[in-house]
């Protein structure tokens, strides 16, 4: 915006004068498009690519078939035929199928023994062991339950096939192989997608990442050119007003990229919407506007850019392990689990599950919020010392 054309109210006015300085300076470096518009939309497309299966599929196994018989043939199609595995070699040995699977060629071992038709036709209990590398517990959990499953339907048709050739009825027979059926109704979930187990983190996390660092480096870059005294002399002296007037921008900008993540999770990949969207975005927000005090409390304790950049990089990535989403808290050990807690992220994920996923009560999200109001005052305190050292030119120049 031309200053010619604004009103003298915009040119007097403290927080405008600082906001109009802010604009001026973000138009004017590369850096602060990248960080607001292009790295974001940019991670969200890697993510979305990394992801756009949803569900494993075809996960590679191989067959060791030492029956080689008709029975044996069908094991081996109905497990191919499992949207978790595919059989992607058949070897004569088991060593050169382990061989394989130690060099990550393959993620599982399916052994059919010898005589396993003749036993099994004979009425006797045949076993049929299965190899699966669990380094990767996603891909082992998603095999051990294709493969379980596969199997436990070839031997309940077995056994309904044997006891109805013994005279029973199609009814006695499945009354006598499955006497207590498993009924069960999975409430969140229930296809077993991991993307909306993992993108509702990941897509977040990303936003938080660069509201965290562009906040750091916006602040922090007053100290680095020594133009701490000028920011500040455009907002009448406040560091309150200072501060609102810089970082409205990026609020601003990182609400936007927020509501595109909203219309990814909810409409391109169909996460469920189960409670109020409402409490959903003011919790993104609340997050925003929380990561952005968090990054003035780093610039104001370190006085160094280059410090608070590395601490703010580690600090907004390990909230994602930290989080209780991938491990839960209460398995971590108690300094771990306290740890979890000073992580703004961790509330924002109660917040969407709850809301997202389990459509519980607005009140569960209204609880987490308030806890971002700590992170808030927390950095509050700090504003007395940010103003010292920006007015102090010892501070000036650090990279």
């Amino acid at each position: 915006m031309d200053r010619s054309e604004q009103s003298p109210f915009f040119q007097q006015n403290p927080f405008f004068k600082v906001l109009f300085r802010e604009i001026d300076r973000m138009s004017g470096s590369p850096i602060y498009l990248f960080s607001t518009l292009i790295g974001p939309l940019f991670a969200f497309v890697i993510l979305l690519t990394t992801f756009s299966e949803y569900i494993p599929r075809n996960i590679s196994i191989a067959l060791v078939d030492r029956d080689q018989t008709t029975l044996s043939r069908k094991i081996g199609m109905y497990i191919n035929a499992t949207p978790e595995a595919a059989i992607t070699i058949r070897v004569p040995d088991l060593q050169k199928a382990y061989n394989k699977m130690a060099r990550g060629e393959v993620d599982a071992v399916v052994v059919i023994p010898e005589d396993t038709e003749r036993n099994i036709l004979r009425g006797m209990q045949q076993r049929i062991p299965v190899f699966i590398n669990n380094m990767n517990l996603l891909k082992g959990g998603y095999l051990q339950k294709g493969i379980y499953k596969t199997l436990a339907t070839i031997s309940t048709g077995l056994k309904l096939q044997i006891a109805m050739k013994k005279g029973r009825s199609a009814e006695q027979a499945m009354a006598n192989v499955m006497p207590v059926k498993l009924h069960q109704h999975i409430l969140f979930n229930p296809f077993g997608n991991y993307a909306y187990f993992l993108l509702t983190a990941l897509l977040p996390l990303m936003i938080l990442v660069f509201t965290l660092l562009t906040t750091i480096f916006a602040v922090g870059v007053e100290l680095r050119e020594g133009t701490g005294p000028d920011w500040l002399e455009h907002a009448s002296g406040s560091i309150i007003v200072a501060l609102a007037g810089k970082l409205l921008p990026y609020t601003v900008l990182y609400c936007v990229i927020s509501m595109v993540m909203n219309v990814i999770l909810f409409v391109q990949i169909g996460t469920p919407l189960n409670g109020s969207f409402f409490m959903i975005a003011l919790g993104e927000l609340g997050m925003i506007i929380t990561y952005q005090f968090v990054g003035i409390l780093f610039v104001s304790v370190m006085a160094n850019v280059r410090l608070a950049l590395s601490i703010g990089s580690a600090y907004s990535m390990m909230a994602l392990s930290f989080s209780g989403l991938t491990f839960p808290a209460f398995g971590m050990p108690a300094f771990a689990e306290g740890f979890s807690y000073v992580f703004p992220f961790t509330y924002w994920i109660h917040i969407f599950v709850s809301q997202a996923i389990q459509g519980a009560p607005e009140v569960e999200g209204i609880k987490y919020l308030s806890i971002f109001l700590l992170f808030i005052f927390l950095s509050v305190c700090s504003f007395p010392r940010l103003k010292r050292i920006l007015q102090t030119e010892k501070y000036w120049g650090k990279i």
